[in-house]
């Protein structure tokens, strides 16, 4: 097996994901303390996280169709592009020292937007760079780098702003993407065309792919509840903490931990090789269960930070191997738009979260929802395991076959 690193085009890939990953650990730090600085409001900050979040979640669907129609790589210069100029925007209006809202809300949008576009392409691009054989150590390594951004991200925030200001911040994003763009233009990536269709066909044949594969839709729906349950743990976490851990320090600690655990799991996901990776992944996932019912009991802090850490190694792990899986069972005609149906599932579970968190405690207490959301995720993660699809999974072993509404007319 040729080292993923060897390859030039996956080498530049790699580079240029590292460096964008390190520009976009440092933003949400910069981007809160930036917006409570110019506005003092929590409703603002929510505000431009909304304009970010809305049109990522709409567009989805719609940007794994433009990734199979078009080459992965140049959809993502485009949409690195786009996320440059945004956070230019944003910087600019920072150091210009009377930033306005509504200017930092539309950029905020616009990157929004391109991220709709651009997540989906990740997969295709490292499978259009990496063989068939290498894909589990290829997307081990991706994982590893943005997990390590996010362990070193905030405090690189913290440094430039405590230096030279939240504006910084974003100036060293949208370098990070232009630069990201400039090595993608080098690359080669393998591109296999698709017949022109309709937007509503391609977005249909996508789906037919996804629910075609119990394996995949049922582990799909798990990892949407495991969201939607970290988004109550995030939510209520902090308070628990702050009230009965002992301080805002373990709550610190803990974050800083699960970024550990998850630059772990990374790791191992470059080494390990479990004959059922799904089964196994996924009943790593239903761990998340036990950080949730230990806040919710308010057991002592080292039981909490160790469980959480544990819980984000499971997770760590799960990203490789799922994204390897998919790659090797799905036909790449098709892959931007399963990609795009599964970011959608994931992401859409987590503002569900936010909302009903707050609202069930305000009710119940604390301790409820974070219960509740701690018996959900492991019965969903752990019950996969019922379906005869998940158990049986194995690692791919050739490339699927092409869809037959895929094959173009003569071939």
């Amino acid at each position: 097996m040729t080292h993923p690193l060897r390859l030039r085009s996956f080498r530049l890939l790699f580079l240029g994901r590292t460096v964008s990953a390190v520009g976009d650990a440092v933003v949400p730090t910069a981007l809160a303390l930036a917006v409570l600085r110019a506005t003092g409001s929590t409703t603002a900050l929510a505000l431009v996280l909304g304009c970010a979040m809305l049109p990522r979640l709409l567009l989805l669907p719609l940007g794994g169709v433009v990734a199979d129609r078009f080459n992965a790589r140049r959809v993502a210069i485009v949409t690195d592009l786009a996320r440059c100029a945004a956070q230019l925007v944003v910087g600019a209006e920072l150091l210009g020292g009377t930033p306005s809202l509504i200017h930092i809300a539309v950029a905020a949008a616009l990157g929004g937007v391109a991220s709709a576009f651009a997540m989906p392409t990740s997969s295709p691009l490292v499978a259009g760079t990496v063989e068939p054989d290498a894909r589990q150590r290829a997307n081990a390594l991706m994982g590893v780098t943005a997990n390590a951004s996010r362990l070193l991200g905030p405090a690189l925030a913290g440094l430039l702003i405590w230096t030279a200001g939240p504006g910084w911040a974003f100036v060293l994003d949208a370098l990070s993407f232009a630069l990201s763009a400039l090595l993608l233009s080098v690359i080669r990536v393998r591109h296999v065309p698709v017949p022109r269709r309709s937007i509503r066909t391609d977005l249909a044949l996508g789906w037919r792919e996804v629910r075609s594969r119990d394996w995949f839709w049922s582990s799909l729906l798990a990892h949407g509840v495991w969201n939607g349950a970290a988004a109550v743990l995030l939510t209520l976490g902090p308070v628990v903490a702050v009230q009965r851990l002992g301080g805002e320090g373990v709550w610190v600690l803990l974050q800083q931990a699960g970024a550990v655990g998850m630059l772990a799991g990374s790791l191992l996901a470059a080494r390990a090789r479990p004959r059922r990776p799904v089964l196994v992944a996924n009943l790593g996932l239903a761990t998340y269960a036990a950080p949730l019912l230990l806040l919710a009991v308010a057991a002592p802090a080292g039981a909490v930070i160790a469980a959480y850490c544990l819980a984000l190694t499971a997770l760590g792990f799960l990203n490789p191997v799922w994204e390897t899986v998919v790659q090797g069972h799905f036909p790449a005609q098709v892959l931007a738009r399963v990609t795009s149906y599964d970011w959608l599932v994931s992401l859409g579970a987590m503002p569900l979260g936010y909302a009903l968190a707050p609202l069930a405690s305000r009710a119940w207490g604390a301790p409820v929802p974070l219960a509740v959301a701690g018996a959900l995720v492991a019965l969903a993660c752990a019950g996969t395991a019922a379906v005869p699809a998940v158990r049986r999974l194995g690692w791919p072993v050739s490339a699927p076959p092409v869809p037959a509404e895929q094959v173009p007319a003569g071939r």
